[in-house]
């Protein structure tokens, strides 16, 4: 061993007599790690997050979901299950991501352009890509 510290590796712990011991809490932060950029790592996940263009129906598919439509406005009595797909703009960036929408239609809107489903979920008719169910096995 080293000679240099013989002289003091026997002497006792030094204890303040003026000032309180720290905490072992506050002592553990001083050796805490130091994020000089905060919210940087989460502006770098948001930047990464992917979202989904939205997708331009042609007119074809545009007519093919107008009939659909009148279909389910005329059954509307009878709350058939359908499966509704929809484009669901992101709140924080450009793009989105398809959702879809299972259960019965309550409302139909043509003013606000809104479907309403039995379990109160709103969709504007404009980000609608497609309506599928059992009462529309007759136009496929």
């Amino acid at each position: 061993m080293n000679r240099k510290y013989n002289e003091i590796m026997g002497l006792p712990h030094h204890v303040s007599k003026t000032r309180p011991q720290m905490p072992m809490s506050d002592r553990a932060a001083q050796f805490a790690p130091f994020a000089a950029l905060t919210g940087y790592d989460a502006a770098i996940k948001e930047t990464g997050r992917l979202t989904d263009e939205r997708i331009e129906l042609d007119v074809e598919a545009l007519s093919a979901l107008d009939m659909k439509y009148q279909l389910l406005m005329e059954a509307l009595d009878e709350a058939p299950e359908v499966t509704i797909t929809y484009f669901q703009p992101d709140e924080r960036k450009a793009g989105g991501k398809y959702v879809s929408a299972v259960g019965a239609v309550k409302k139909i809107d043509d003013f606000e352009r809104r479907i309403t489903m039995q379990d109160g979920t709103r969709i504007p008719m404009d980000d609608v890509l497609s309506i599928d169910g059992e009462l529309f096995s007759s136009l496929e």
